[in-house]
């Protein structure tokens, strides 16, 4: 079987971290869907001014994959959101069962006479 190396910036995205992913891809992905709906407007008006049918065609065509790619990457994008709100629940919730552990640990009395 062949050994099949890696893309070049696949190193470079592993070492990213979440938040710096979810930075880049958000606006990304908005800028996408903003210039996707733009071609495909612009699509539309070529049709209704009757421009050639593979002009209006292959713009609109263009247009679309614009807008589905930039969901595709504000999808992934949310999934980045998500992952680092819960990780920062998760974080202050074992902060606060660690704060009621130690308060629950001095706040028991020594036991007298006893093992």
């Amino acid at each position: 079987m062949a050994n099949y190396t890696k893309p070049p910036g696949r190193r470079l995205i592993k070492r990213m971290s979440t938040r710096t992913k979810w930075l880049i891809l958000a606006p990304v992905s908005l800028a996408l869907i903003g210039a996707g709906l733009c071609v495909f407007s612009e699509a539309g008006q070529a049709k209704h001014t009757g421009q050639p049918f593979r002009q209006w065609f292959l713009w609109g065509t263009y247009g679309l994959i614009l807008i589905n790619g930039g969901l595709a990457l504000f999808g992934q994008a949310v999934r980045y959101r998500v992952q680092l709100d819960y990780r920062r629940f998760v974080r202050r919730q074992l902060k606060k069962q660690e704060r009621q552990f130690v308060s629950k640990k001095r706040k028991t009395p020594p036991t007298k006479g006893g093992v």
